[in-house]
């Protein structure tokens, strides 16, 4: 036997060695999931599976990282290199980029994070003369993500009377209509926002039988993650790459299905049961995390799930300390209670703040807990706050480098068309973006061709002076690495001097994250290119690769001494030492 498979349990085992058909692995939590995955690739390389025709999917990169060094530190070399390990989005991004013209989009199309696409749909309500605040962008974008989520189309919204219905309830006729336009927007900008890039792999699977050959020849090896938080979309999508060799293994637990919110079906490892008659279901129950106090409690609450594959999580670990329920009046004395116990805690048995995690149902009831933690001066942190990849003057430079893959994106470009101000003004861009969609072009064309749109003087120069810019640096994408073009258009468009000028102390923090993100880029540029079919490290896949970062790659430092806060949603997969958990002042019927 292999020393890889000597540290598993027999139920591990099992799932290792069962290479061929269809596969569910149901993993209670703390059941070594993780390891078993890896191990799983590990063994088919061994086997002589070659690394490419191996696909798994995860939910966080975070994840496939680890994953992939897990297997390379197994294997002592450097196959792993060459897996198909990712999320749902980089993986299918990566596909779409070489499969975009099937599509009608160009293979440097933008991926638009959730506040672009925001953006987008404020300017589309904007332009029909809509209520702001009757058609709330974030309202209309949940939507139509729910929408495509299920796959549907913006032709298929409109015609869907019990949708029609939900919308005309609601007093939103026209969310149908915006979704149309919102739709034809983006594919007009060359952009495909988180949603499309799983509606547009299930079409290339779909529309071109070709692709569904090539991709279904491709990947002999299907591994799903977190299975039971997939949507209709990643279902179907799965399901088609698999038909072929059906060595599709799947690893979930119906009991850790949190994510119906999001467009997550736990119905998807139910129904992969049914799509596969002869499907082996291996049941890890042994649990490596918990106490045995902590996991009689969680069993207990998962007795009384109604739906469920039954199963009964065990550990050999000590009983350990009792789950202290505690009632306070308010949330000011939820908050003091609870940074009392961390700083008793502390003092007590030697913890450092890292140690700590307190849970809550939403982010707004973390006023409390972060007051307290202040007045007793414990440093902290939110999960789930504002990312460095969301601060104005990040997005503003990173605007910048997108235009310059893709001057088709037309939210990039009005980001920073006028900023540093350059003399075109606000009503100069509106008129602009208006001829735009009148002669159903893009504005980077308005804007090459300035003069013919009545743009003149001053104006005009101002405009030209931009567009010779932005060629320039396009015309350096072959010949410069990123970190090159993005320092040097940094200062010549005075985005740097403009940051650098303002000696306040949030103009200095500005300018510092500005600089942090060259140091990224120029990181970035010098980690040496993976073997295989890997993406080049160009500033096109740099782009690419912050745009998709998940909430938990975004966290920083796991390492800095903080007390982490976050909600219950966000600590999924995490572990700590000492949880504070609070369900906040609303009443739950008895």
């Amino acid at each position: 036997m292999q020393d890889y498979l000597s540290s598993l349990n027999e139920q591990q085992k099992q799932a290792v060695l069962h290479t061929e058909g269809p596969l569910m692995i149901v993993a209670g939590a703390g059941s070594g999931k993780t390891k078993v995955l890896t191990t799983r690739i590990a063994h088919l390389l061994q086997l002589g599976v070659d690394a490419f025709r191996i696909l798994a999917l995860t939910f966080t990169n975070k994840a496939a990282k680890e994953m992939k060094e897990r297997i390379e530190h197994m294997l002592g070399n450097s196959d792993a290199r060459n897996l198909y390990i990712g999320t749902f989005h980089s993986v299918f991004a990566r596909i779409l980029r070489i499969e975009a013209e099937r599509l009608g989009y160009p293979a440097n199309f933008t991926i638009y994070d959730t506040d672009d696409a925001k953006n987008v749909l404020k300017t589309i309500i904007k332009e029909k003369g809509l209520d702001e605040k009757h058609y709330k962008p974030a309202f209309v974008y949940n939507r139509i993500s729910a929408a495509k989520n299920n796959l549907y189309t913006y032709k298929e919204y409109q015609h869907d009377q019990h949708i029609q219905q939900e919308d005309a309830r609601s007093n939103r006729p026209l969310i149908g209509e915006i979704f149309e336009s919102y739709s034809k927007r983006c594919f007009r900008n060359g952009a495909m926002d988180f949603d499309d890039l799983l509606v547009n792999m299930y079409a290339l699977l779909t529309n071109s039988a070709d692709a569904l050959s090539k991709y279904q020849h491709k990947f002999r090896y299907v591994m799903i993650d977190e299975y039971q938080d997939t949507n209709l979309a990643q279902y179907r999508i799965i399901k088609l790459l698999g038909a072929m060799h059906e060595n599709i293994c799947v690893v979930g637990d119906d009991a850790q299905s949190i994510y119906s919110f999001r467009g997550a079906s736990m119905e998807n490892i139910f129904q992969f049961q049914k799509d596969y008659g002869d499907v082996r279901i291996i049941k890890l129950e042994q649990n490596y995390r918990s106490t045995s106090t902590i996991l009689k409690a969680a069993n207990e609450v998962i007795t009384r799930n109604e739906n469920q594959i039954k199963k009964e999580l065990w550990t050999d670990k000590q009983q350990g300390d009792k789950i202290i329920v505690a009632s306070t009046f308010t949330d000011n004395d939820e908050g003091k209670f609870v940074a009392d116990a961390i700083m008793e805690q502390k003092l007590r048995y030697h913890l450092s703040n890292k140690e700590f995690a307190i849970l809550y149902r939403t982010n707004a009831q973390s006023r409390s807990f972060e007051e307290s933690l202040r007045r007793s001066n414990i440093r902290y942190r939110i999960y789930g706050g504002l990312s460095f990849y969301q601060r104005k003057e990040i997005k503003d430079f990173i605007a910048y480098l997108r235009i310059l893959v893709n001057p088709n994106d037309e939210e990039a470009l009005k980001r920073i068309i006028n900023y540093p101000t350059r003399g075109i003004g606000a009503s100069s861009i509106t008129k602009l973006a208006l001829s735009a969609d009148e002669n159903q072009t893009t504005l980077w064309e308005t804007l090459n061709r300035a003069g013919e749109f009545g743009m003149k003087g001053s104006t005009l120069s101002s405009i030209q002076d931009f567009v010779t810019m932005i060629r320039y640096y396009q015309s350096c994408l072959d010949k410069k690495n990123a970190y090159e073009i993005a320092y040097e258009l940094g200062k010549s468009s005075q985005l740097i001097k403009e940051l650098y000028s303002d000696k306040t102390v949030e103009g200095l923090a500005r300018y510092e994250n500005i600089q942090e993100l060259l140091n990224s880029i120029k990181e970035y540029t010098e980690t040496p290119t993976e073997d295989g079919e890997l993406v080049e490290r160009n500033l096109g896949s740099y782009l690419q690769q912050i745009t998709l970062l998940t909430d938990a790659d975004k966290e920083g430092d796991e390492d800095e001494d903080v007390v982490k806060l976050m909600t219950v949603h966000a600590s999924k997969g995490l572990e700590f030492p000492c949880v504070f958990s609070g369900i906040g002042r609303k009443h739950f019927p008895q």
